[in-house]
């Protein structure tokens, strides 16, 4: 959904690390919740749009939402996911 050159340049606005792609499965799971009334972003506030993917820091607990070809990276708009979430 993204370049991979343009991947290779972007950055965690939060931390500088670098970000990936998330897993379409991770995906999901993170629009379950959604639908479910349970995700959450780094506000606390509940999220209600679903996403179409999502970029994230290797391992992290949370994931930039990408809506219609548009990567959100507004900290505080990034999605908090548990790290069991993010490995599985």
């Amino acid at each position: 959904m993204i370049a991979e050159n343009l991947l290779a340049i972007l950055r965690c606005p939060l931390n500088g690390k670098p970000l990936i792609m998330a897993e379409s499965r991770l995906v999901q799971r993170v629009n379950i919740e959604i639908a479910r009334g349970e995700a959450r972003d780094r506000e606390d506030l509940k999220v209600l749009r679903s996403i179409d993917a999502g970029l994230m820091v290797q391992g992290g607990s949370e994931i930039y939402p990408i809506r219609d070809g548009i990567a959100c990276m507004v900290v505080d708009e990034a999605i908090v996911i548990g790290k069991e979430k993010a490995s599985n």
